[in-house]
């Protein structure tokens, strides 16, 4: 009878868990309509949802045998995924995707990157829970071997149903193309994470290009040269705050002059510079990626054969990749040898900031290493250079209301205004063919004053001058571009030589 007792509780507490779980998905943003006649999931997103509660409820059980606790844990991790997918929703536009679950990797590799945008208290707070966690997991501890055992037979007999349901209508043909907010709205939180995940495992690597490129026609006398900045939040104040007193002399001179100029229509809003980074360097559109645009570093590494340095390698160009942060981080340090960079300089080259410059390199020692690279080129060379100076979050300059983190986001805009000037003096300076290719790599987020929307933007400019350093002036024309576009503008000015 107590048998019998304990179990009927038990379902009633996964019961109620799941229909706990089902108002909290509910509540992820994007929604369903309003005046939907049904208010919650699609049935198959809903069967997809109670699986995976299934699993980490028999998951926590089987770890502690205390079904009250294993309920509670489970509820609080959908509120977590709640919580986090709503926040992010807010600032940067999307909900949460699968991709972002390897972040989880690089908090623990990197903590330094995002612990230093804590406050002490915050620091205090994740440093003591910890411990708490552990206290409390022992506190709830349960010795019944057989909570344990029911536990683990049921998260893998939910695992099974899992992988079952999928391969079955209607869940095999569910999202079949990449639709991030509407496949929330109709499904939920959870299944979108597990349908992206599946989806984007089943994606395949781009087949190799078949030719590598050669040189074709003479090379200049001076070897000609290339430099790629990649800016961080790099944006026009003009079009983020809609006041023409705020335009950059350093943008506005560099457009004056360009042989090309525009928009750069990025994917991502406050954050995901490796959307944008691998648009350039591996020419790739969203379209062809599919389920992987939504990190596309996880698998560049089989795409290297389209990486702009492997291309132009063939040409006779020697390629280096700058950026002053950890190059593990995004796993640089594997992706971009393996797309043909010769080198790579990390942090330990740059001058570090001094007391009262902020947490990064400045845009201004970027400049410096940049210009001292292409000084001391003597062969067709290409430098990508990654800044980090105006990386969020923005501290206030004098108060803190939203307006100071403006003012923040405006002195630090300015000095890397103040690198594109630098740069387009240094290389004509050079006396050598060079090309410049300048572009922000998202728009800042910044809390109560830019907003994620459709308009997201940024500007690229590209400026060529000849053997003399004078500009070399071409039709001046904007042409708006992806990514991927400009990767295959700038590959098409590069694998022509200049003349002699």
């Amino acid at each position: 009878m107590f048998y019998r007792g304990a179990v009927t509780g038990t379902f009633l507490l996964f019961s109620g868990l799941v229909a706990a779980s089902l108002v909290l998905d509910g509540l992820v943003r994007p929604r369903r309509d309003g005046d939907a006649r049904w208010p919650l999931r699609s049935a198959a997103g809903m069967v997809l949802h109670m699986l995976l509660v299934a699993s980490g409820f028999g998951l926590f059980l089987g770890i502690c045998g205390n079904p009250l606790a294993s309920a509670i844990l489970t509820l609080a991790l959908v509120a977590l995924f709640t919580v986090v997918s709503n926040a992010k929703h807010t600032m940067l536009g999307e909900p949460l995707v699968f991709s972002d679950l390897v972040l989880v990797g690089a908090v623990l590799r990197h903590p330094q990157f995002y612990l230093s945008a804590l406050s002490p208290v915050q620091k205090g707070v994740l440093i003591a829970s910890g411990p708490v966690l552990l206290a409390l997991f022992a506190w709830l501890f349960v010795g019944d071997i057989g909570a344990h055992l029911a536990g683990a037979l049921l998260l893998g007999g939910s695992l099974v149903l899992l992988r079952w349901v999928m391969a079955i209508p209607p869940w095999r043909g569910l999202a079949p193309e990449p639709d991030l907010d509407g496949d929330v709205r109709r499904h939920g939180l959870l299944a979108t994470l597990l349908l992206y995940w599946l989806r984007w495992r089943a994606t395949v690597d781009p087949a190799p290009r078949a030719h590598p490129e050669v040189a074709v026609g003479m090379m200049a006398v001076e070897p000609p040269l290339a430099v790629i900045v990649q800016c961080e939040s790099f944006a026009d104040p003009v079009d983020l705050f809609g006041d023409p007193a705020l335009e950059l002399p350093g943008l506005a001179r560099a457009r004056s002059v360009a042989w090309q100029w525009g928009d750069l229509n990025v994917s991502g809003f406050g954050a995901y510079t490796m959307r944008t980074e691998y648009g350039l360097i591996f020419g790739r559109d969203e379209e062809e990626l599919g389920f992987r645009r939504y990190d596309p570093f996880l698998t560049a590494v089989g795409e290297a054969s389209h990486a702009l340095p492997a291309r132009l390698a063939g040409r006779g160009w020697r390629s280096l990749f700058l950026h002053p942060h950890d190059l593990r981080f995004y796993n640089r340090h594997r992706i971009m040898p393996a797309a043909g960079f010769a080198e790579m300089v990390g942090e330990e080259h740059f001058e570090q900031p001094s007391a009262g410059e902020g947490r990064y390199v400045t845009d201004a020692a970027m400049a410096g290493t940049i210009g001292d690279l292409a000084r001391k080129a003597t062969e067709a060379t290409m430098l990508y250079a990654v800044t980090i100076e105006n990386h969020g979050p923005w501290a206030p300059e004098d108060g803190s209301g939203p307006r100071d983190l403006v003012a923040s986001y405006l002195r630090l805009v300015r000095n890397s205004d103040a690198m594109l000037a630098a740069l387009l003096e240094a290389l004509a300076d050079l006396g050598r063919p060079s090309v410049l290719v300048f572009f922000g790599d998202h728009r800042p987020s910044i809390p109560g004053v830019t907003t994620p929307g459709p308009v997201r933007h940024t500007p690229y400019v590209v400026v060529r001058l000849d053997a003399s350093g004078a500009v070399v002036e071409g039709e001046g024309r904007r042409v708006d571009l992806t990514p991927a576009q400009l990767h295959h503008a700038v590959h098409d000015l590069l694998a022509t030589p200049p003349a002699a």
